[in-house]
């Protein structure tokens, strides 16, 4: 299937691949990373913080949740460690979906769907905004599933349309679910450049304050420590001080 790629403009995908150290992104990306690092010197620091953030939030998911089924939307390019890796190294059964709408992303992701004997991988070409596509995941929504929303809800920039795409996504979950959340903290000056840097750029991007980010779990159980830094959320090692920290996100719990 031919892909259609615009790569004369920024992608938000292809400019995280890149401040990672990956190689799939374009030179409009790179030119928008490097301006967008003048803004926020931190930034790559902050995605690897980031992504740290996804590893532990997915063991946590799995191990202590107990939870198999994992629906990880804004996924972004194959980054190790990928959300399948780690979840199926602590359940191998595990299933996960893939969701992004960037036709790069789908190039790539095509290397990714190679199941385990025992667990599964899929990739959904989606935008988050429709739900109702985001929904018809090969997943059984009768058993407990596990949302990341991982970096991706700071280009939601209008806090309805936040609540209304999460409202949707919950409806349909069975009690037990899970949701994990990333975004672009208020509370960085650094973090509150870059996202105007993005904006500026042509990719809207808003920073939110912890009671923000707190609102956007509305009904469900914030497990501890609640919203904070993501290199503060049960950390296994030594962290980034926070000055270089850029996100904050939190898991909860559908009762």
């Amino acid at each position: 299937m031919a892909v259609d790629l615009n790569t004369s403009l920024p992608h938000s995908a292809r400019i995280y691949d890149f401040l990672l150290g990956g190689k799939d992104n374009f030179d409009a990306d790179r030119r928008a990373a490097a301006e967008i690092v003048k803004q926020s010197p931190s930034l790559p620091i902050s995605m690897r913080a980031n992504r740290d953030y996804l590893a532990r939030v997915g063991r946590y998911l799995a191990d202590d949740l107990g939870i198999r089924q994992f629906l990880d939307v804004g996924a972004g390019l194959p980054t190790s460690p990928n959300l399948h890796e780690v979840v199926q190294g602590v359940h191998p059964e595990s299933r996960v979906v893939y969701v992004d709408n960037d036709p790069i992303v789908l190039v790539h992701a095509r290397a990714l769907l190679t199941s385990s004997s025992h667990g599964s991988i899929a990739y959904l070409d989606a935008d988050l905004r429709d739900t109702a596509a985001v929904l018809s995941a090969p997943l059984d929504f009768s058993r407990p599933i596990a949302i990341t929303l991982v970096a991706i809800l700071q280009f939601i920039t209008d806090d309805q349309e936040a609540y209304r795409i999460i409202d949707a996504l919950l409806e349909r979950l069975a009690p037990g679910s899970a949701l994990a959340i990333s975004t672009v903290t208020a509370h960085n000056e650094q973090a509150v450049l870059g996202a105007k840097a993005y904006t500026a750029r042509g990719i809207p991007a808003r920073p939110r304050t912890d009671d923000e980010v707190r609102r956007l779990f509305r009904g469900l159980d914030l497990v501890d420590p609640g919203v904070t830094l993501v290199s503060r959320w049960r950390p296994a090692g030594p962290t980034p001080d926070d000055f270089h920290v850029q996100m904050s996100g939190g898991v909860a719990v559908k009762r």
